[in-house]
């Protein structure tokens, strides 16, 4: 049997080396326009533009690439340094004044609370698996439940923005500013407590003793406390040396895009090879670039978010178009009703709470709050984040090796759904319960006389 896989596996791959390039390239040009006319009907239809692209690509459905998935992982990471590295560069530091620490704790705690709280609903969810009401998982270990609430703690300010676009009046423009610092912050604060997830229940020894199991947890946490530290030294050094870079070396604002990427890729390698965290890192220098001067006038950090800006819609119009190409919808009908179901407790308990709780801190009002525990939308980082999800549950302590590769498949399925069913349902709802609340954007158009101190909503 595994003969003829094998074989059937060869033949397919040498009809596809049998397809000239020009036919390849002229797929690949023919798909990329199919996503930008799939993205004009989405914000049309209300919903955001990277939901329409994953949808292409899951009706497309190439089965037949054969792209295993060391590739497709790497494929992911390399994303996923670049969209951390343009989150840097619109985390402005200068556009939230007056609600920063605020800010800081709803991206930072707020992604602890969510994802811990839907960790745990995970977790609950597996054990109610009965005869009669199959959720198409069954006794989920707590680590992978966390792992996978991990994945989805990062939201994504673009696409809530996009569905909000139509709608502006009434949103007020700090509170805009709050979901853009927020999806910015969260981006590195979600990587982080993935990490130390990682570091408590992952394992890569082989001693299943007690004494074994604390040693490899405190080597575990330890790695992670280094990559930490190693990544924001780094990102601080590589940040002021990208900033000499460009007062020195760059004429003229056409070379900022090719200068730029390549700070980002020299950042996450040099950081990947001094044991710290290139992701960390890389966010980190493009927090550096964007709050800082430059010695051209035509240069400043709006004209670096400009010039990345195509850059960064191409990787997440990549990342979505690519994982609807690899992910075959009849394997998620397993875990269909686990990843409904798991989408509602994300909607709501989990991202509602993790604002809520820290309502006693907001300069906002409460039905701005609202507001903001209803702008949670998951984008490409969860999915990107997905594909190391897949690496990390097989080396789960404690679990039966026969168990693993169908848990991490359903896991990541479980992200999968999550992610479409929250951007459909929380895109289609969003301006509709905006213009419930009646928020006004009076507030925001006239900036506070006094930056230290932020006025009520």
């Amino acid at each position: 049997m595994k003969g003829l896989e094998a074989e059937t596996a060869s033949a397919v791959q040498q009809s596809l080396d049998a397809i000239p390039y020009q036919q390849r390239l002229l797929f690949i040009g023919v798909v990329f326009i199919g996503t930008l006319a799939i993205s004009r009907f989405s914000v049309k239809v209300g919903i955001p533009a990277i939901l329409g692209v994953l949808l292409l690509g899951l009706s497309i459905n190439i089965t037949t690439l054969k792209i295993t998935h060391s590739q497709a992982e790497n494929f992911h990471v390399l994303c996923l340094a670049l969209l951390l590295f343009y989150a840097g560069l619109k985390t402005d530091l200068i556009a939230i004044r007056g609600f920063l620490k605020y800010g800081i704790l709803l991206a930072v705690g707020g992604v602890l609370a969510s994802s811990l709280l839907l960790g745990g609903f995970i977790w609950w969810l597996s054990f109610a698996t009965t005869d009669q009401f199959n959720l198409g998982i069954s006794s989920m270990p707590f680590g992978a439940a966390l792992l996978t609430a991990a994945c989805l703690g990062s939201t994504d300010a673009g696409a809530t923005l996009s569905v909000l676009r139509n709608i502006q009046n009434k949103v007020p423009e700090r509170l805009r500013h709050l979901l853009e610092f927020e999806s910015s912050v969260n981006d590195p604060s979600a990587l982080l407590f993935y990490g130390l997830v990682v570091g408590l229940f992952v394992t890569t020894g082989s001693g299943m003793g007690t004494i074994s199991l604390q040693a490899t947890a405190l080597n575990e946490l330890r790695k992670f406390v280094q990559q930490v530290s190693g990544g924001l030294l780094l990102g601080f050094i590589f940040g002021y040396l990208a900033i000499f870079v460009i007062n020195h070396l760059v004429t003229e604002r056409s070379q900022l895009l090719i200068v730029a990427v390549s700070i980002a890729f020299v950042v996450y390698g040099t950081a990947f090879y001094m044991g710290g965290s290139g992701l960390i890192a890389i966010y980190i220098c493009g927090l550096f670039l964007t709050n800082m001067s430059y010695r051209l006038p035509d240069i400043t950090h709006v004209t670096l978010q400009e010039v990345l800006l195509p850059f960064n819609t191409m990787t997440e119009i990549s990342v979505f178009l690519v994982f609807g190409l690899l992910v075959n919808p009849a394997d998620l009908v397993h875990s269909l009703p686990a990843g409904l179901l798991t989408a509602l407790g994300l909607m709501l308990i989990a991202r509602p709470l993790s604002v809520l709780i820290f309502q006693s801190q907001s300069p906002f009002s409460f039905r701005e709050t609202l507001l903001v525990s209803w702008c949670g939308l998951r984008g490409a980082v969860p999915l990107a984040l997905s594909y190391e999800l897949v690496v990390a549950i097989p080396r789960l302590r404690g679990i039966d090796a026969a168990l693993l590769q169908p848990l991490a498949h359903d896991c990541q399925s479980i992200i999968f759904i999550v992610v479409v069913v929250n951007l459909l349902l929380q895109g289609l709802t969003l301006p509709l319960f905006c213009r419930f609340l009646n928020l006004s954007s009076d507030p925001a158009d006239h900036p506070n006389p006094n930056p230290n101190t932020a006025q009520p909503g």
